[in-house]
């Protein structure tokens, strides 16, 4: 009779285990839930997030830190679903390089704003410091 190999125990997470993991709220991880990007499973009342579910809140939350909206999480963790790695690399540097003009776009109108304020900083600078005449002319 041939051994069988025995397996791991699967590791599961609970949502409380999770946020504490990566700073996140238990609200925001039932939201991205609602939102078809998680998918516990659930034991009576509690979630139970798998090794998978705890990669894609990774995913998620590094998304969302560089300003990835939900739907371009979703379409980039839907493409790895469908097609793994082959599928999801593609979908992804598109959106990663969509992103990146994006904030190239910001950057300049940021640095354009700064220097607008400096501008203005100065010419107000100079006004506040000039000697002043008394209102009615002494």
């Amino acid at each position: 009779m041939a051994a069988t190999p025995l397996r791991a125990p699967t590791r599961t997470y609970s949502i409380t285990q999770l946020c504490r993991e990566f700073g996140a709220t238990s609200r925001a991880l039932r939201f991205y839930e609602d939102r078809g990007l998680l998918f516990p499973s659930r034991n009576g009342m509690q979630r139970v997030y798998s090794r998978a579910d705890r990669a894609r809140v990774i995913l998620i939350l590094r998304g969302r830190k560089v300003g990835l909206t939900v739907e371009e999480i979703r379409e980039i963790l839907e493409a790895y679903d469908d097609g793994g790695e082959a599928s999801q690399a593609p979908r992804a540097l598109r959106t990663f390089r969509r992103r990146i003009d994006a904030l190239e776009t910001q950057r300049r109108e940021t640095e354009e704003a700064i220097k607008t304020l400096q501008a203005a900083c100065e010419r107000l600078s100079a006004s506040c410091t000039a000697p002043r005449r008394a209102a009615w002319g002494t």
